[in-house]
């Protein structure tokens, strides 16, 4: 008995076992949503019902088994997705040691379903087991598979046509055309790459040849031979064909020398040469090429934003935005190096000169290298019929998200995913208009608090420091304005932090409509209130004239008694500080539309203008001559300081309430990109580290300025914190920034004759001869530093050029100092060929003339010594004309009684208005212009800062983080009617701020 049921226990633990293993045995794993069976949100199958796993604990080594049960390669990396589904999530907390078989055979917390913390699930995406290796994209190449992390190539031996359909189809690269068998173990042709450029369409020519990397002797080495290169990179034109191993030496065997490329062959080994490893170089000599690139974002402030180009041979053409993905997008902002795609937008209006559109869709899947690479079909009929141009947004940030230890993904920690990871946000200048937009965006609802530092999770990390200016009515985070320059670093703990309601469909109650309705600090920031305010016309966020946004309108308010209390709540609902002035009479210029606000009475504690007391919305009896201006204290400027050039000089920066020097470490090329289009001075600059140090006594601001590709304003390039003794006068940096439009010679003997080219739109291209003299050909030799013309060629006398034939129809006076300034017909007009290129042949050599502030010439100082004899004739004739005028008073002073009296109370009247003039405006205090009765009364200028005497001055103030650019020269922010009583020799940025306390400190906006 006792072994029958002995036997009976044994064939139950046994069938239990069974059921067990086959329930195991029909679990299966997918991965879902992504670009391939091989990437995605992890899936499994259990009990029937496709579940997901939580991402609690998640590890590289358990996407690891993944990617192995799946026959996917080794993992590239993982990821997070959001399930807003009821499906059960099956495993958590996986603690795989990397070697099973299966997932579900990892340590786990056992099969659930399991109430996953936020929600947030696994992804992952693998290598994939097969590729296609080589030089021509994805869907064509050597046959490789991986195998434990190593690609190994697949022997021919027995491999058919079907093997060849079942990977196109894998890889999405439809069907097999062609199969090669009896490859070499070597590269079934050789590689090429660009080495030590900027991107990867710069750089040192380097082949990989019988396994070997080498590179290219610059015997010969033309622009015909770059653009071999170019083109069979995907990196559209040359524009330069770089010798003397410009990007630096390489290493290993010279494969080819005396390269003489036609220009249209399909790659650089099949122009003539003198063949495969005979060079009689060292890599001293190697060559390199610059190419333009095969997508560029153009039209957006930057590099990182704009409508999407294509090169397509010398021209740049817009895509539509017929089918475009956003997938497309990812690429092209990973290309670009500017971080992730943020935003995809369609029907733009197309700007093509040649009215040209790309005839081709993309098709990429996301993880190509390069815009070049992804899959393309032909538009339908052969020519596409979009809507309009395709317009991309990179962006540094991409994902919001709120941490926490498991309560609700709706509230917790802010953190972004930047280039560098996911990353804590800062809680300095962290407020609720913010968080409604951090929770607007994650469909939690609207924002209940911003508690600090209250879900602090320690990570190790640093914390992001940037500063978001938030109005509350944007989709996106990253859609506000952003600061770093100066930002010092965060403290431990100090994190942002949002609650949020957690409902999708619950709204902010309507705020009271009615103009000056009391409300408190909490209640107005938790309702919807689709008003918003702005300062304009000063060039940045934090100066200018106040504007409103009500009922769908932006109109001004009106001066009457407004003062700094008013001012006070512009400046704190902007997050812009304290007010330093209010001001009136139009300071900033008058405005248009509605004056929404009059008799404007604050008592300085208000969270919103509108809430202060006042006459009503659109109650008034004011013009827009009486429209009222603020001044911030975090109102920033940026400008160059030069005796006489616009684009190079001493770069300044205006902060607390001084101007200060700049720092010139480490300054690399992408700050100087951001500085010089900020100034509106081009799209590259330098450093002159030879020019000599100024005198005087400043602040140096700022020092360790970095920015970033995809910041498109100054103020949103991270640095060290502001100090008033950042570095000493020998390190403030002296910019100069190449000129918009770029001028050069080609094909002559010397650099001061040949054909002429321009730079325009990022390549360079021709003149037409028609109507060319030598009145076009002297301005060019002026603007080359050439002396004079001797002659104007024409019909391509210095041979033919490439690319576009940029102008056409040039007429100039011969006295214009660039052939800029000339008339001619619009960019690229023209119904020329090349065999029509303008030259010229010049008088002199060409000389480099870099102005060193300081150091005068002796024409300079000729001039100056004629000028100041001049001056002295002028006041011994005005000495003498004094004198004579009142020898004829005296003359005539019986006659004249009466019109005498007359001018003299004319002469008194003038000087009683010379004397207020005089007088600045006491600080705080408001002038009311119009309350003597007369409307035209000039408005009365406040404290005026004065620049450098003598010197050119190139400005732009502007801490946008949205990008918009505002530049001018010599700057004056004065009304118009006080701009036109100012001397034109003289030059003045009548900032109405303090300028006696420059070691004033940073104002924290939470102790005002």
């Amino acid at each position: 008995m006792t072994t029958y049921r002995c036997c009976f226990v044994l064939e139950l633990v046994f069938v239990l076992l069974t059921v067990l293993t086959a329930a195991q045995d029909s679990a299966q794993l997918q991965l879902v949503d992504g670009e391939n069976h091989c990437s995605g949100r992890v899936e499994i199958l259990h009990e029937g019902i496709w579940g997901t796993v939580c991402r609690n604990n998640w590890e590289w080594r358990d996407s690891q088994v993944v990617c192995r049960q799946l026959g996917c390669g080794e993992v590239i990396h993982g990821t997070t997705y959001i399930q807003s589904d009821s499906r059960p999530i099956w495993l958590e907390n996986m603690n795989c040691r990397g070697g099973e078989s299966h997932l579900w055979n990892c340590p786990s917390s056992g099969w659930g379903p399991h109430d996953c913390s936020q929600q947030e699930v696994v992804g992952v995406l693998c290598s994939g087991f097969v590729r296609l290796a080589g030089e021509h994209g994805l869907c064509s190449g050597r046959v490789e598979v991986n195998s434990g992390g190593d690609w190994i190539l697949v022997s021919y031996g027995n491999f058919m046509l079907p093997t060849a359909e079942v990977i196109c189809t894998e890889l999405w690269c439809g069907k097999p055309v062609s199969v090669l068998r009896n490859v070499s173990r070597y590269s079934q042709s050789p590689e090429l790459r660009l080495v030590g450029g900027r991107s990867h369409c710069a750089g040192r020519i380097e082949i990989l040849h019988q396994d070997t990397w080498g590179t290219i002797c610059d015997d010969s080495w033309d622009l015909k031979d770059a653009q071999v290169v170019c083109r069979q990179l995907g990196c559209g034109v040359a524009l330069n064909a770089m010798t003397s191993a410009h990007f630096g030496a390489g290493s290993g065997p010279i494969w080819l020398s005396e390269v003489n490329c036609i220009g249209k062959e399909s790659h650089v080994w099949k122009c003539p040469s003198l063949g495969w490893h005979k060079s009689f170089c060292d890599h001293n000599e190697d060559a390199g090429v610059i190419c333009s690139g095969f997508v560029r974002l153009a039209g957006g402030g930057g590099l990182c934003s704009g409508v999407v180009e294509v090169n397509s041979g010398g021209n740049w053409t817009q895509v539509s935005d017929g089918n475009f993905i956003f997938a497309n997008a990812r690429v092209i902002c990973a290309e670009l190096g500017c971080g992730k795609a943020a935003s995809v937008l369609g029907d733009v209006a197309f700007k093509s000169a040649n009215g040209q559109v790309w005839a081709e869709e993309f098709q990429c899947r996301g993880q190509e290298q390069r815009l070049w690479f992804c899959p393309r079909v032909p538009c339908p009929g052969g020519s596409c019929q979009p809507s309009g141009a395709v317009h991309i947004v990179c962006s540094e940030y991409a994902e919001v998200r709120l941490m926490n230890n498991g309560t609700s993904r709706c509230e917790g920690q802010v953190e972004l995913n930047t280039s560098q990871g996911w990353r804590t946000l800062c809680a300095s200048h962290w407020n609720m208009a913010n968080a409604n937009v951090v929770c607007r965006q994650l469909g939690c609802g609207i924002a209940i608090s911003t508690p600090k530092g209250a879900y602090y999770l320690e990570r190790g990390e640093e914390i992001w420091k940037d500063r978001f200016h938030c109005s509350g009515s944007e989709s996106f985070l990253w859609s506000c304005p952003v600061t770093a320059l100066g930002v010092p670093a965060c403290a431990p703990g100090n994190t942002a932090s949002v609650v949020c309601s957690g409902s999708q469909t619950q709204l902010r109650p309507q705020c009271n409509d009615s103009a000056g309705s009391a409300a408190s600090e909490g209640s107005a920031s938790n309702c919807s209130d689709s008003r918003e305010l702005r300062l304009v016309e000063a060039g940045g966020r934090c100066a200018g004239r106040v504007e409103i946004l009500q009922q769908g309108s932006w109109g001004t308010i009106c001066d009457d008694s407004w003062d700094l209390s008013d001012a006070h709540v512009v400046c704190r609902q902007l997050g812009c500080g304290v007010a330093l002035r209010a001001l009136g009479s139009a300071h900033f210029g008058a405005g248009s539309g509605p004056i929404w606000l009059d008799d404007v009475n604050c008592t300085g504690v208000e969270s919103h203008v509108w809430k202060c007391p006042s006459q009503g919305w659109g109650q008034h009896d004011c013009r827009h001559k009486e429209d009222a201006g603020v001044i911030c204290s975090e109102f920033l400027a940026l400008r160059m300081v030069s005796e006489d050039q616009e684009c190079a000089g001493w770069l300044e920066i205006f902060y607390n309430q001084t101007w200060g020097s700049v720092c010139r470490t480490p300054m690399d090329v992408t700050t100087l990109s951001v500085i010089c289009r900020q100034l509106g001075c081009g799209e590259s600059g330098s450093v002159n580290f030879s020019v000599v140090p100024r005198d005087g006594s400043r602040p140096q601001w700022v020092d360790g300025i970095q920015c970033r590709k995809t910041d498109t304003s100054f103020w949103q390039c991270p640095s060290e914190p502001w100090k008033h003794r950042s570095c000493s006068s020998r390190d403030e940096a002296y910019v100069m920034c190449a000129d918009r439009e770029k001028l050069r010679l080609r094909g002559g003997d010397s650099e001061c004759t040949g054909r002429v080219e321009v730079w325009h739109e990022g390549t360079w291209g021709t003149v037409c001869d028609d109507t060319w003299s030598l009145a076009e050909a002297a301005v060019v030799c002026r603007q080359l530093g050439c002396g004079s013309a001797l002659e104007a060629l024409r019909e391509a006398a210095f041979g033919p050029g490439n690319g576009s034939i940029w102008l056409d129809e040039v007429r100039c006076r011969g006295s214009e100092s660039s052939l800029w300034d000339c008339a001619a017909a619009p960019w690229r007009q023209s119904n020329c060929k090349h065999e029509e290129d303008a030259g010229v042949r010049c008088s002199g050599t060409k000389s480099v003339l870099a102005p060193v502030p300081g150091i005068f010439s002796i024409p300079g100082i000729l001039c100056v010594i004629l000028g100041a004899l001049l001056l002295l004739v002028l006041v011994i004739m005005g000495i003498q004309m004094h004198s004579w005028r009142a020898q004829l008073q005296a003359l005539h002073s019986f006659e004249d009684a009466a019109a005498e009296a007359l001018y003299q109370e004319i002469d008194y009247l003038m000087k009683s208005e010379e004397n207020i003039l005089d007088s600045p405006e006491p600080p705080g205090q408001h002038v009311d212009a119009t309350g003597n009765g007369y409307d035209d009364v000039e408005e009365l200028p406040a404290l005026e800062m004065s620049t450098f005497p003598g010197m050119s001055e190139k400005y732009l103030s502007s801490e946008e983080g949205s990008g918009d650019r505002y530049s001018q020269t010599a700057i004056s922010l004065q009304s118009p009617r006080e701009a036109g009583h100012c001397s034109m020799g003289e030059k003045e940025f009548t900032l109405i701020l303090r300028s006696e306390d420059p070691q004033y400190d940073d104002i924290e906006l939470d102790a005002m």
